[in-house]
Order: structure tokens, then sequence, then C-alpha cells
């Protein structure tokens, strides 16, 4: 099954004679290249003005690089004692079990950001910032810059690293598991490193260096969870604090992003279907930026640079079609030019888990992959695709012990999510491993609403096509039975934030399907979460659900799908919810009136279905914190694992044992 992708890499066809010092002389114009060259679809590329090849190329700011895991137990970093140092002829992968088989238990608990500037490497060690140099990252040989222990948190640890240009400072973003809201730090590199400032509600930060050497931080400042606001800050002799930018728009947000050689800093401006971007010359920070092209409904646009060419990659142009195996990960260009041309990965539809590696077949409807899981070398993943109602090919992948035998007497566990063009998370998680290693068959449903596929597959999944997601997973999961993948009496659904709509709609819809489902802070109340403007993320989100409020339409078409308007008296799956006391993207209050409405209806059913009816359990697990999502809470993996075996009926010894193994209890 091929993939039709209209995803084009447009450059920029005007030339900007503004940037730089030449913006001080004339009269800042916007230009528009989109209304003139959408039907231009092959590969341009604009050389910059002389104003710009004349200067000299800053050298790369740091970027994220594989994570390393650390404990917060002790208050500084501690150093294993009688730790064994691995052959260095060991296979690869036999490196990656072993020190996953030795790791300290507490270990797995958060997962640390590190980045590579220069000769060093800095990261998260114990409870402090620090740094090594390269060749001696893993040899436990490191310079502590900073204890996070300063800003009295509870188990704080590092979200992001950026190292200024010349190293002269490094920002961290810090916060904790049981909230979203973060600090940063700007810490003064020397012979004995000290914090030089910090601010609050930081979202995403960048340096440049401008044209006196000085290093310049661009921040963009969260407040109720909307980024609105760009400031830019000076340290040392210098310090300045600035406003830069506010986007008046509430259902836009900010975000910075530097390009990949760090030549020039871009402000994002998105919501989920329109983009605008602005560009800051990396060497004059201080000059006003450059607007590429003003935003259009519809249209979005993503800027990247390399030896002083511009690229665009945007979701409109020439309707010509690419067409890619939708397991391609590749360069998306014209049908004329050599994919290995092009500088950048630009997408991957369906992005493999950490450790598991695995390619499809095409044209088939069922394939083995013939690959391993690496770590375990006990699991085997397969491809599989549903047929819609609509004829719509949806793509499955599947997870399962290599030595099962009779596989529809095993316990199925589905995974969805479809919404916002977002990917399903397949990522490497202990609670994962050991279900599969108990024989369970882990399902992940990549439907509509997601963005697996390219833009199209999440248009084809939202506002008035969002029953196209709900039809897509009742398919898969039919599939899956009819190929032989276990019985309704032994599956189960599990979903997160908004795969709460899908995972709720199919209680009401095709309850007989499943036999129990966990849900985390699922979004459940659609309907009057859109109506209620003062909620912080409804504005943002129109796009995505639609407007019940002022459109009749959108507001008919949710009430078909809403959980909470749909809970009628009926038999349903057994259900356990996951909800956090202080969730400002899913309100509890919400959620408590889903619960309540759902037990309602289960009571109604029971006395028209007289004695013997046994009823499903309807837990709410309400957890205490602000955050939205915690994945790595041991209280809350535990309950979820301890729900399905007792729901199934299955003995849950040998999981539990296996997951000591992992997660600190």
């Amino acid at each position: 099954m091929q993939q039709k992708t209209k995803l084009f890499l447009q450059a920029l066809k005007y030339s900007i004679p503004h940037l730089g010092k030449c913006m001080q002389k004339q009269h800042l114009n916007h230009y528009n290249f989109a209304d003139h060259y959408y039907n231009r679809i092959k590969l341009k590329k604009y050389h910059l003005t002389k104003c710009l090849q004349n200067k000299p190329k800053i050298s790369e700011l740091a970027r994220n690089i594989p994570s390393r895991s650390f404990s917060c137990k002790d208050l500084q970093p501690v150093k294993q004692e009688n730790e064994k140092p691995l052959p260095e002829d060991m296979d690869a992968f036999e490196k990656v079990r072993t020190k996953l088989e030795t790791q300290p238990q507490e270990e797995y608990e958060i997962i640390n950001v590190e980045v590579k500037h220069g000769g060093f490497v800095y990261y998260q060690e114990g409870c402090c910032l620090v740094r090594s140099k390269d060749e001696e990252a893993d040899n436990d040989n490191y310079e502590v810059l900073f204890n996070l222990e300063e800003l009295k948190l509870d188990q704080p640890f590092i979200d992001c690293i950026r190292v200024a240009p010349d190293e002269k400072y490094v920002a961290a973003k810090i916060r904790t598991e049981d909230s979203e809201a973060s600090t940063c730090v700007i810490i003064k590199l020397s012979d004995q490193p000290v914090m030089e400032a910090s601010f609050p509600n930081v979202s995403s930060f960048e340096w440049v260096k401008d044209e006196e050497d000085e290093d310049v931080l661009f921040y963009t400042f969260q407040r109720n969870l909307r980024c609105h606001d760009v400031y830019r800050a000076t340290f040392g002799d210098n310090k300045r604090n600035e406003r830069f930018y506010t986007e008046k728009d509430p259902s836009y947000f900010v975000f910075l992003y530097l390009t990949k050689d760090s030549r020039f800093l871009t402000i994002n401006i998105m919501n989920k279907t329109t983009s605008e971007v602005w560009l800051i010359d990396g060497l004059s920070p201080w000059d006003p930026p450059v607007l590429i092209q003003k935003r259009i409904h519809g249209v979005l646009y993503y800027v990247e640079h390399r030896d002083d060419e511009l690229y665009i990659l945007t979701n409109v142009g020439e309707p010509t079609e690419f067409k890619l195996p939708p397991w391609a990960c590749g360069f998306i260009m014209d049908t004329n030019s050599d994919p290995k041309n092009c500088p950048f990965q630009l997408c991957s539809p369906i992005r493999p888990p950490k450790y598991y590696t695995y390619k499809f077949a095409e044209g088939k409807l069922f394939e083995e992959t013939g690959h391993e899981d690496p770590i375990t070398k006990t699991s085997r993943v397969l491809r599989l695709e549903a047929k819609s109602k609509d004829g719509k090919l949806v793509p499955m992948t599947v997870f399962h012990k290599t030595d099962s035998e009779d596989l529809q007497k095993k316990p199925l566990l589905i995974h969805v999510y479809g919404a916002y063009g977002m990917d399903l998370k397949m990522n490497f998680r202990p609670e994962r491993r050991v279900l599969v290693d108990d024989g369970w068959i882990l399902a992940y449903c990549h439907v509509r609403g997601g963005g697996e596929l390219g833009l199209q597959w999440h248009a084809d999944g939202r506002l008035t096509k969002k029953l196209n997601g709900l039809a897509d997973l009742e398919a898969c999961i039919k599939t899956l039975h009819g190929q032989g993948f276990s019985q309704p009496s032994l599956t189960t659904l599990t979903a997160f934030s908004a795969g709460g709509v899908l995972a709720g709609a199919l209680c009401n819809s095709n309850p007989e399907l499943l036999r129990a489902v966990t849900l985390e802070a699922p979004f459940l109340d659609v309907l009057n979460t859109m109506m209620d403007t003062t909620l912080p993320l409804t504005l943002e989100e129109l796009e995505e659900w639609g407007n019940p409020s002022s459109d009749e339409k959108h507001k008919n078409y949710i009430k078909r799908y809403c959980p909470y308007q749909n809970i009628k008296p009926q038999h349903y799956p057994s259900v356990h919810i996951t909800a956090y006391e202080n969730d400002e993207r899913v309100p509890l209050k919400g959620i408590v009136s889903y619960t309540e409405k759902l037990k309602e209806a289960i009571s109604e059913h029971a006395k028209d279905t007289g004695e013997g009816y046994q009823a499903p359990n309807i837990i709410l697990d309400i957890q205490p914190g602000g955050n939205h999502v915690i994945e790595d809470s041991h209280k809350k993996i535990t309950a979820q694992i301890k729900f399905l075996y007792e729901e199934l009926g299955l003995d849950s010894t040998s999981v539990f044992e296996d997951l000591k193994k992992y997660l600190k209890f």
C-alpha cells in the first residue's frame, strides 16, 4: 500500500535585501512569495544577498543527542562503585542489553536530555547540571555547573539545554513531574560557575550572538498554557530583558526554532492549520525580523537554512503526488530531483519505537517483518491494515512474543490517539516490555486524525470528519480479531488525553468489542469544553474540534461522537480513569462529570437487566499535582496493570516481579 504525499519543498523566489544592516537603510517590505509561486513545485534554492554572504557563520549550537538516564535520589552526583567496563569488542545490542540489566532500578524514573557543544557534553547527573569532555562523557569525569536543589523544587529535572555560541553561558529549563510550570536558569560558565539569572514559565529558548560578540537569549513566555510573548535578554555588564513580540490572536501560539546551521532564528506563529514565520538574522539579532509569508488560512510552512540557501517546507503547491511506502523515512522533493540531494530528513510517517526496528512490505494486507526486539530477542513486530467503512486502509503496528501459540487466547492491549496530527507514541517503556514478555499482544492503531500518514491523514480525522477516526478504530479491532489476534473478552484499550475521545466514543458505540479500558487525563466532554472560552486551550483548539458556540453544524456534529453526550443505559466495559487534580489541559470537573454519568447509566441498565447481572467496574483515580500526563508514575503504572489483570482474570504475579527489575517500588 503506497502513501500519496502532498508535501513540497519550496524556496524563496524573491530576494531578502532587508536582512542585517540593510534593514536600517530601507523600509521593511513584507514580501509574499506564496501568492504567485504555489504552482512551482520544483526544489528552488535562493542565494542570499551580499549583505549576508560576507558575514562569518556562527558555530553550530548545541542540538539534542541521545538521552541519558539519571536518578534524583541524591543531592550530588554519585559514581557507581565496582562498575566493570564493557568489553570494547562487544556487539552494540549486547552492550545495550547489558547496560539495561545492570542499571539501578530507579534509573528508569526520568529520562534526561543532553546536548553536545564544542568539546563538551552537557547533561544532568543526580540533581546537578554537569558537563564533561566529549571523549570522557561515559567515564564519570564531569564538572558540576549548577545544583537543581537551589530552586527548592520537588524532584526537579532538566527538560531542555541550550549552550551559548562561545560557551560563556548555558541555559537550562527545569521542571518537575507533577507540574507543567518550568524555570529557565542561566549559568555563567567560568572556573566557578554561577547562576546569572532565572526566568519563570519559559517554553522555548535559543541563543544567538550579536555584532559585538554579546550572547543574546530569545525565549517565549507561557501564561495559562498560552504562549504568546517573545523576549530577548543579555547578561553580564550589559543586562537587559525586553519583550520583543506579542501575538494578539489567542488562537495562535508562538515557538522559537534555530535553523540547523544556527544562521537564523525563526519565530513560528501557528495554530492547528495555519502558520506564519518571521526570520531573525543570527548575526544582527537587534534588527527587526523579516516576515517570510503572512498567515493564510490552511497554509502551513516551516523554514530551514543551509549554505546561504533558505528551504521552505509547505503543505501547498501544484497537486502533483509523490508515492512513498507508508514506512518511508525520506525526503519530499519534486519528481525530477534526486532525494539524495536534499539536506534534511523531512518526515517519517510511522516512526518505530525505541529499541525496535522494522519495515513493512507494501501491497500486502499482512506481512511479518522477521525483525526481533534486540533487547529481549523474544518479540515480533507485524504490520496489518484494516479496511474502514469508507474503504480507507488503516495501518496498525502489532507486537507479540515470538513463541506465542494460539494468539486468539492471548490478551490484547489496543493503543489509540488520533488527534492534532500527532503520531501515536510507540516509544519503549518497561511496562510494555513486561506485558509482551507475559504473553500480551500490543496493537497500535494509526487512525485518521493522527499524523502518521501526513497532513491529509490529520485533515480526514478532525472537525466534521472526527467520526472517521472512530470508524478506523472499530475496523482495526475487528480486523485484529478476524486475523486471530485475541477476542473481545480478552481485549483492552488504552488512551490518554485527546485519545480519550475515540476511546470513550467506542465504549458508547461498540462496547461489546472490549473487556476493559484504561484512560489517563482523558478528554471526554468535548462539547461543554469547546463552548467554554474561559478555558486556556479552547480558542487554540477550534481548528481541531470546531466552534460549537457559533457554528450549529459543528455543535450538532460534536454531539454525535462526544463521549459524555452519548452515554446511555447499556453494558459497558470496565473503565479505569487516571486524572490529575490540577490539570489545566483537561479539567478534572469534566472527568468527574463523565464518571458520575457513566455510573448512573450502568446502574439504570443493571435495574432493567435484573438479578445476576455483573456490572462493570468504573474507577476514578485522582492523582495530586498539576501535570497533564505523568508517564513515569510508578503508582499509576502498577494501578493500571493491576486493573487490567483483574478484569481479565489473569495472574499478575510474574508481571509485577518483572516490573520490579525496572521500577522502584
